[in-house]
């Protein structure tokens, strides 16, 4: 008799599904552009994880934000145990214990990454260290993409350092901590113990969303703008402490769940402190007795905080604008466009991505202040939206106004009718293509044009960044490839008087250029400029404008100094290495830290900025404490 055919079952089904997904994700994932999030996941082109919402405080406390349900990370080729991916590898070394904790291990059948006795790493087995290995790198995979996107910068972002994979260090050590450090290339995340005797917790940073991407925005930053490392200026400090706050802020607002749950709880009125506005929530509860380490509800204006020295402090002012505007367009939404709560918040955030991350690409490549975001957020949204139906950029201009952070005068200017885009007015015309091609065809257009560029004959110019973007409209519309090209010199300063203490009669240098945007015809998007003092190359075209251009080199050149020199007045500046290559800090550092290079000094940014706050601080009466 012939043998009976066996029937079929669910799990069979399941299982060749599963096997015919593994086949064809290659193909898919190499088409992925042209799919959405949802039709991805379908696919098993995005993978779904388990992850926090926010932080385990936030969970614990409102069962409403515990896990994502909604999370998902893109596959790619060559993920591995670690979890490794292309960007970032989890390196489980633990400072305190000396222990190197097993990985995460990835299971291609399962599509899942798995502990070391093979159960899958989500909310039912939260206590291994695997799972906090695979949350953080989730979450990592997650604001990476949210930066990278058409809706962000459009592009791929390069390190600060040499090298494609951040090292993330889930468990650095025992401290109240987190932080990036360039040196060592990494993201080191700390925990710490909070309670009494027998009824103590664990606290682990790399379990908070907000703080994995606060500090992943510093990482962004010295990426796309490396040299904002070397400034000795506290208001580009404060830019890095802002950006890691409004990172934590929208990537948080893009989760449609969390976005309902502060609809429900806010109903659309953003004017009282919420999980929107503030930020790591269990860090801030258990290292100083507050419901959230810093708010972006404050009232603070740039006066004052123009001449402070307090990093943390001092970006709060930018963060606060930037959630007037997010107040702001929920309002005109709901009230306007007749939307609901859900409906206007999702709305917000859709707009907010390319209103805060596109400027990025339109910022100097050097010592940026608050003004200059300012600008370059009001020039990327005339970009995008040249015709303004909603009055978008006069929201944004009234914000500044208020805050500051733009004149009166600026922003009667800015209102002014204008011609939206410009050809660059150069001598010798270079198609964008060929610029775009090499930094040896960039550089090759930068020197034929050195006179219409105000870039000094002497000056040894240096492309510092090229790279091309693809970015979208709020509605995803494509624009025209954008050219983004950075150059910058370097002008020797003397330092001449007490005022500069043990650093009196040293040479530094510091930091001139600009960076220049175009779209692939030759218009001129954006030019941000930091000029210096060296001569102009007479016979300009522009004759005012190169007057101009002197003027503000001088004006440039005399802030450079006393920003110095307050920061030396203040003990902010400290001798030598403050970190090792495994990313282990001293017990206290400055801020600022000097060397000599090529016989001159060189001043940078220690890796202390972070999530800590310093409102408190005390100028120059204790030690530098190691805070992110």
């Amino acid at each position: 008799m012939p043998a009976k055919s066996r029937v079929p079952t669910k799990a069979d089904a399941s299982k060749k599904a599963g096997a015919i997904i593994r086949r064809a994700r290659p193909e898919l994932y190499a088409a992925r552009q042209f799919l959405d999030r949802e039709t991805q996941a379908d696919l098993g082109v995005r993978i779904p994880f388990d992850v926090y919402f926010q932080d385990r405080f936030v969970t614990s406390s409102n069962k409403a934000y515990d896990f994502d349900v909604e999370f998902t990370v893109p596959w790619e080729p060559g993920l591995a145990d670690g979890p490794t991916s292309a960007r970032f590898a989890i390196v489980d070394y633990d400072g305190a214990t000396e222990v190197l904790n097993a990985p995460a291990r990835w299971n291609n059948e399962l599509a899942k990454f798995v502990d070391s006795n093979g159960k899958v790493l989500d909310r039912h087995n939260l206590g291994s260290p695997q799972f906090r290995q695979m949350n953080v790198w989730a979450t990592l995979q997650n604001a990476l993409d949210f930066f990278e996107n058409g809706f962000g910068l459009g592009r791929r972002i390069d390190w600060g350092f040499e090298g494609n994979r951040l090292i993330v260090v889930p468990h650095a050590g025992y401290g109240q901590n987190a932080f990036y450090d360039r040196d060592s290339k990494s993201l080191q995340f700390y925990y710490f113990d909070v309670g009494k005797e027998g009824a103590r917790k664990r606290i682990h940073t790399c379990l908070s969303a907000d703080i994995i991407n606060h500090e992943f925005g510093h990482a962004v930053l010295d990426g796309i703008r490396p040299l904002y490392h070397e400034s000795v200026f506290a208001e580009t400090a404060a830019f890095h402490e802002f950006l890691g706050d409004i990172s934590a802020i929208l990537i948080a607002f893009r989760n449609t769940v969390f976005r309902s749950q502060v609809a429900n709880a806010t109903g659309g009125d953003l004017e009282s402190d919420n999980p929107l506005s503030s930020l790591a929530e269990e860090f801030g509860r258990n290292i100083g007795d507050q419901d959230y380490l810093r708010s972006a509800l404050n009232t603070l204006k740039y006066k004052d905080v123009k001449d402070d020295q307090r990093q943390h402090y001092m970006s709060q002012v930018l963060t606060g604008a930037m959630f007037d505007i997010i107040r702001r367009l929920t309002a005109y939404y709901m009230k306007v466009r007749g939307e609901s709560v859900k409906q206007a918040l999702w709305s917000t955030m859709r707009r907010m991505q390319c209103m805060a991350v596109q400027p990025l690409d339109l910022l100097p490549p050097a010592d940026v202040m608050f003004e200059d975001y300012a600008l370059a957020v009001l020039r990327a949204e005339q970009i995008v939206n040249p015709t303004d139906p909603d009055g978008y950029r006069n929201l944004m201009i009234d914000v500044f106004v208020r805050r500051g952070l733009l004149s009166k005068q600026m922003a009667a200017e800015l209102k002014k009718p204008a011609t939206v885009f410009d050809r660059l007015n150069v001598s010798v015309f270079h198609d964008p293509r060929s610029i775009a091609a090499s930094r040896a065809n960039a550089y090759r257009f930068l020197d034929d044009n050195r006179r219409d560029l105000f870039i000094p004959f002497a000056a040894d110019v240096v492309v510092t960044d090229l790279a091309m973007a693809q970015k979208l409209t709020v509605s995803g519309r494509r624009l025209p490839q954008q050219v983004l090209l950075q150059y910058i010199w370097r002008e020797d300063v003397l330092l001449e008087g007490e005022r500069f203490g043990r650093f009196a009669g040293e040479t530094t240098s510091m930091l001139c250029g600009g960076t220049l945007a175009l779209d692939i015809d030759g218009n001129c998007q954006a030019w941000a400029r930091k000029p210096g003092t060296l001569p102009l190359i007479k016979g300009s075209r522009k004759r005012q404008a190169e007057e101009e251009e002197v003027k503000r080199g001088k004006a440039r050149r005399e802030s450079f100094l006393s920003a110095l020199a307050a920061r030396i007045a203040k003990g902010r500046i400290g001798d030598g290495v403050v970190g090792t290559a495994a990313g282990v800090l001293q017990k206290s550092i400055a801020p600022l830290t000097a060397e000599r290079v090529d016989g001159s000094l060189r001043f940078a940014l220690s890796p202390h900025i972070g999530i800590g706050g310093d409102e408190d601080e005390e100028m120059g009466g204790r030690p530098w404490q190691i805070s992110s």
